[in-house]
């Protein structure tokens, strides 16, 4: 058995613990007992804040840092499961649980790289993530870990991509609207209908397009998802309420692509969060060069991941398919947990940023 193998042995036995002990988003508490006691197991000095566990070396601050960030948090599993969600099973090349997927593998791939890289000097320091409530956004994740590590100069960000690269993604904003009328009689000419009001709004979100298209991830996309108004069949209603579910390229901010909404519509607007931004590496990255020679292609996503949360450049590329994620009996090949280890390792060993 050689090295890469052995490392995929240790990789899916790590796993497969991961995989034995429910890890919802923000109830991470266990798996991060255990990942943070298995690395210790293993000689790493290792830290914690919250459920983010990381390795954090004496960094050299005349050299880059490269980030490797995978999470450790799982959706909840649905009723269609066949299989024990909680459970690792093993069969043939397919090791299925919940978060076996998304996210475990990248987890366990990119520690197993780290491991490898760390072994010798590189041109750049290096640093391990498993962050907490990558599936819920939240704030205790990646965004709260990030405040206890070094600058950034550059992340992989493992999520099931079939190991090509994600350098753009689509990011996420929601907005409550409240559309406000005057109730009256619906049998008299009286009254202002709070629902026509809101209708105007929606026609023109539904119509408008933002000028600015990406190459990669095309244009900004808003859905309006849900809508409430009125009481009774006889009252006029006064207050009509609506969602919007904003998708946006990396050409806008959130806060922009509000202010426009703000402008053309007459709803009293309110943005849940702007946080969750678009992202973009540039094709020529150092990463991205060698990365093509390798003869994976660079492609926008339309899925959200923590790399919304980074003010630095990032890549998405892990093992697996995203289409596994969050469905009945997921599964990770062992071969993509082996072919991801190796082609981690070969690309970040001698990378000059």
């Amino acid at each position: 058995m050689n090295d890469i193998e052995l490392k995929t042995k240790k990789a899916v036995a790590i796993l497969s613990q991961m995989i034995n002990i429910p890890s919802y988003s923000r109830e991470e508490d266990m798996v991060a007992d255990f990942l943070f006691s298995e690395l210790i197991t293993m000689g790493i000095e290792v830290q914690r804040e919250k459920n983010n566990i990381f390795i954090l070396p004496i960094i050299d601050e005349t050299k880059p840092t490269i980030l490797l960030n995978a999470h450790i948090d799982t959706v909840r599993p649905s009723d269609s499961w066949t299989k024990q969600p909680h459970t690792a099973l093993l069969e043939g090349d397919c090791l299925y649980g919940l978060g076996s997927n998304d996210d475990g593998a990248s987890v366990v791939s990119l520690l197993m790289a780290y491991m490898e890289l760390t072994k010798k000097e590189q041109a750049y320091n290096l640093v391990f993530l498993a962050s907490a409530e990558e599936e819920v956004s939240g704030k205790n994740g990646v965004e709260y870990a990030l405040q206890f590590l070094p600058k950034i100069d550059f992340a992989i960000v493992g999520e099931p991509t079939g190991m090509q690269p994600a350098i753009a993604e689509k990011g996420l904003m929601v907005v409550d609207a409240l559309a406000k009328g005057k109730s009256g009689h619906a049998a008299r000419e009286e009254g202002v209908n709070a629902i026509y009001k809101a209708l105007k709004d929606i026609a023109w979100i539904n119509s408008y397009q933002f000028p600015k298209e990406s190459e990669l991830l095309g244009p900004v996309k808003m859905s309006v998802t849900v809508i409430n108004g009125g009481e009774r069949h006889n009252v006029v209603p006064d207050s009509c309420h609506y969602v919007i579910d904003v998708r946006s390229n990396e050409k806008y901010s959130n806060q922009e692509i509000f202010s426009i909404i703000d402008e053309h519509t007459e709803a009293e607007l309110t943005a849940r969060s702007y946080r969750l931004n678009s992202s973009f590496t540039d094709k020529n990255h150092p990463f991205l060069l060698r990365v093509n020679k390798k003869g994976r292609l660079p492609y926008g996503s339309p899925t959200l991941s923590d790399q919304c949360l980074m003010n630095f450049p990032s890549i998405k590329m892990g093992p697996g398919q995203s289409a596994r994620s969050h469905s009945a009996d997921e599964f990770i090949k062992i071969s993509e947990i082996q072919e991801a280890i190796e082609l981690y390792i070969e690309l970040l060993d001698g990378l000059v940023l």
